[in-house]
């Protein structure tokens, strides 16, 4: 699949734009299913992704879902148009196959950015939903929203992601009570379990979202992609590795102009002008 300009193409189920100097925002638009994926969905998500990452002077991400009702509320099983493509049905293997090259090469391709993500969860962020939502950095909730698992109510998994990514964020037992009791929570609550990085009040929610967005875009790309690696990587390795990945860093970043540009400033007692060099 070969990336475009962000904003460039015009997209069947998302909506894209640039709310903020730096900020790319994606926005999922089939509020009349409640932002419930199809296939065609996850192949432009996965565009879209690709064309924020690819595009140097984009530095942020908000992930968002069209109207109130719902960020995502997973895949779509309303009987309309279908969350998988027809090989479904041809392939012997056909799901699991659908299911990599659909939503969950989305959420690969959310936590491979080296670049911040937002997730601007406002309604529901059910099942692939939440999913979706948890694979972006952090998590903004309006305080009406609602969060949870519902994937086992029709005898589905937590297939998009979730049953690594859930136990990541909230351990082992609370991830499997939500999951194996179909389980929705309050925005408040879901922050208390380590869902939701912040909450705040509804009509807040995209204003907060974008202040964050914008004080993102702000930072030192370098120091910001290399220490979002660093900190990634540093939950699957060794202390020993993780200090060898900072010497790594550290050769690209203190050498940089930003580095350069960011002491002189502080020096100066003013604003920074990064510019990613």
């Amino acid at each position: 699949m070969t990336a475009s300009a962000f904003g460039d193409t015009a997209f069947g189920t998302l909506l894209c734009d640039r709310p903020a100097p730096g900020v790319a925002r994606i926005t999922l638009n089939r509020p009349a299913a409640m932002n419930a994926y199809s296939f065609a969905m996850t192949q432009e998500l996965q565009a879209a992704v690709a064309a924020f990452r690819d595009d140097d002077g984009l530095r942020a991400l908000v992930l968002t879902g069209a109207g109130e009702r719902a960020f995502c509320t997973g895949g779509d099983i309303s009987g309309g148009e279908p969350a998988h493509s027809a090989a479904v049905a041809s392939a012997p293997m056909g799901h699991g196959r659908e299911m990599r090259e659909g939503m969950q090469a989305v959420v690969l391709a959310l936590r491979r950015l080296d670049k911040p993500s937002i997730a601007m969860i406002r309604g529901y962020a059910v099942a692939g939903g939440l999913a979706l939502a948890c694979a972006c950095d952090f998590r903004i909730a309006a305080e009406t929203a609602k969060l949870g698992d519902t994937s086992g109510k029709v005898g589905l998994l937590p297939d998009e992601g979730g049953a690594w990514l859930f136990p990541r964020l909230m351990g082992l037992d609370r991830a499997l009570k939500m999951t194996l009791l179909s389980e929705i929570y309050d925005a408040a609550t879901a922050a208390g379990l380590g869902l939701v990085t912040e909450v705040v009040a509804d009509a807040a929610l995209e204003p907060r979202t974008l202040e964050m967005a914008a004080a993102l875009a702000t930072r030192a790309p370098l120091a910001v992609r290399l220490s979002k690696t660093m900190m990634v990587r540093a939950g699957q390795i060794s202390l020993e590795d993780s200090l060898i990945d900072a010497q790594h860093a550290v050769m690209i970043a203190n050498p940089s102009a930003d580095v350069r540009e960011g002491i002189k400033a502080f020096r100066e007692k003013r604003a920074a002008r990064f510019e990613g060099r």
